[in-house]
């Protein structure tokens, strides 16, 4: 099993919860106003006057052979909307209770 975790602007909030539901990944944990700014191009999301937009962040325990769909969908979006992004990161999941 690995977790995924989806960082991405607030505009993308309905784009990512169609992923979800297309990609059939019932379990997810949502981050409201997640603060934070891109690596290399990514403008601050800070919520503040000077920055306030905001981005988000689902958390989501999926099996290994959905994570390359999930990451395919995720590249897709970012893709189409270069101008807000969002990044995915995967770990893998030991145990889980």
């Amino acid at each position: 099993m690995k977790a995924v975790m989806i960082v991405f602007n607030q505009t993308n909030t309905e784009r990512v919860e169609y992923m979800f539901d297309t990609l059939k990944i019932r379990g997810y944990t949502w981050f409201s106003e997640v603060r934070g700014r891109g690596t290399n191009t990514g403008e601050p999301r800070m919520g503040t006057h000077t920055w306030p937009e905001m981005n988000s962040a689902a958390l989501t325990i999926i099996p290994d052979e959905k994570v390359d769909t999930l990451l395919d969908a995720v590249e897709k979006l970012d893709k189409i909307h270069e101008e807000v992004g969002v990044r995915a990161f995967v770990w893998n999941v030991e145990k889980t209770v």
